[in-house]
């Protein structure tokens, strides 16, 4: 497994791209998952090296990646928060979770 890396940029007009960058982080976050922020802002080389891993050269941030295995973007990440597939979607093992409990009505 490698480390999870989210290419962020500390520099932007887009109120969009910060509500994004902060969703990430938190959900991140709520899984207890450890990871590494990447600021693309402070050298054109980290843009192109994120856009490169990425595979698309129009690429914006956030952009997440465990270790160089690309895992997706914002919207990628938001729909496996939605069906609860955050592991599968950071390309990491499965941790073993309590099951839910149904309560019978």
């Amino acid at each position: 497994m490698g480390t999870i890396r989210v290419y962020y940029t500390s520099v932007t007009g887009s109120r969009q791209v910060k509500q994004k960058q902060a969703e990430v982080t938190r959900i991140l976050d709520i899984n207890k998952t450890k990871y590494e922020l990447i600021d693309v802002s402070i050298s054109e080389h980290l843009l192109q090296e994120m856009r490169a891993k990425a595979g698309n050269p129009n690429a914006v941030p956030p952009q997440i990646f465990n270790g160089d295995d690309y895992c997706g973007d914002f919207e990628m990440l938001y729909e496996a928060t939605e069906n609860e597939e955050v592991w599968k979607f950071l390309k990491m093992a499965s941790i073993d979770k309590p099951a839910r409990e149904e309560i019978a009505v």
